[in-house]
């Protein structure tokens, strides 16, 4: 695609560029601890939700509501988290500020009569710090929110080792989170944020270029061949050195402000996984819990005949992803310590020009 095709980022290439999405990260406190929770929170009075689960083992909650055949509407968080099952407790908290704001589905006719429906859904990141229990809880959803709420609208999201990305691995490299956005033809934002910890890899075994990089809109620049090499040769003693075989997930959020229905969102969240087969490979294998979660907020109507504008829509959520695959990869940073040793891309192949920011001074509140 000739550059000139490539539709326009937002503002700061990120999910919080959709009106009203804001992000807050926290981390397992904890010399041994490599885990953490990030929570996406809707505006007040929440969003259109929609989810697609195609990894063989997935771990989540409240998934089912999400279907657009049941009695949920509209939801306002979103909870991804490390920690694998254990982890999902993280959304106990998330669930619990919520109440305490009175947001969630009325049931009953006080106003604080409300049942926040949360969706999370969890990676595998046990022991990778070399504490097995050392996982995200209740506490850790809190202060996610908490990190979340505290933020101004269009606020930065820190990339690479933070939150639920603070343990991910991505196949052999040192995983993380990255946010991509785009202006699609009809005005509408699509963006994602991509928590990436999958068995397969996102880099070209044969020229060491990031699989979703081949889509960005130019040619990517390969690694020169001797570097490639000794990034082989590395990533090879390591893995002879710490055996096969571990469980994995990646786990994503895409948001629009576009005007969808439930049924035009769960279309969104299964094209959305295209992107994520373009940056990945293998993907949605068995010990992969691969899950799209999307957000629509509503506030940029559809044309009156909207199929052309849906279509671009559900081609940008595929875009988004891969490129939030992209930067979570690059972002990240690596790890040597108990649970293993994981270097991140740019450990291997360097600093590559336009590499985006990570928050090198990762607060418990995830707060740079």
């Amino acid at each position: 695609m000739p550059d000139d095709d490539v539709p326009p980022t937002g503002p700061l290439d990120a999910l919080t560029d959709v009106d009203g999405i804001r992000v807050g990260h926290a981390r397992v406190p904890g010399d041994l601890a490599l885990s953490g929770t990030t929570v996406v929170l809707a505006p007040t009075g929440g969003a259109v939700a929609a989810v697609d689960v195609r990894g063989g083992g997935p771990g989540t909650r409240e998934t089912d509501a999400l279907d657009p055949r049941n009695l949920v509407q509209r939801v306002d968080a979103v909870v991804l988290t490390g920690g694998s099952a254990f982890g999902l407790d993280a959304a106990s908290g998330v669930t619990a500020w919520l109440e305490e704001r009175g947001r969630g589905v009325p049931v009953g006719p006080e106003p604080g009569q409300v049942v926040p429906v949360v969706p999370a859904a969890c990676l595998f990141d046990l022991g990778r710090g070399g504490d097995w229990r050392a996982r995200p809880d209740a506490s850790t959803g809190r202060a996610a929110i908490e990190a979340a709420a505290a933020t101004e609208p269009g606020t930065p999201v820190a990339e690479g080792t933070v939150g639920a990305g603070t343990g991910a691995v991505a196949g052999e490299l040192k995983g993380g989170v990255g946010t991509a956005s785009v202006r699609t033809a009809c005005g509408a934002t699509v963006a994602a944020l991509a928590v990436v910890n999958a068995a397969g890899s996102a880099v070209d075994p044969r020229t060491g270029v990031l699989y979703g990089a081949y889509g960005a809109g130019h040619p990517p620049e390969p690694p020169a061949p001797a570097l490639h090499e000794a990034a082989r040769r590395r990533l090879a003693e390591l893995r002879a050195a710490r055996g096969t075989g571990h469980f994995n997930t990646t786990i994503a959020v895409v948001a629009t402000d576009a005007d969808l229905t439930r049924a035009q969102a769960q279309k969104l969240a299964g094209t959305a996984h295209d992107g994520l087969a373009r940056a990945v490979r293998p993907v949605h294998l068995l010990t992969d819990g691969d899950t799209v979660f999307v957000l629509a907020t509503g506030r940029t109507p559809l044309p009156e005949e909207p199929t052309s504008a849906l279509n671009g829509i559900l081609a940008a959520g595929a875009d988004v992803l891969a490129r939030a695959v992209v930067k979570a990869v690059r972002a990240a940073r690596g790890v040597d310590g108990p649970g293993g040793t994981f270097p991140s891309y740019s450990d291997l192949y360097g600093e590559l020009p336009g590499k985006p920011h990570d928050n090198r001074n990762d607060h418990h509140n995830g707060t740079p």
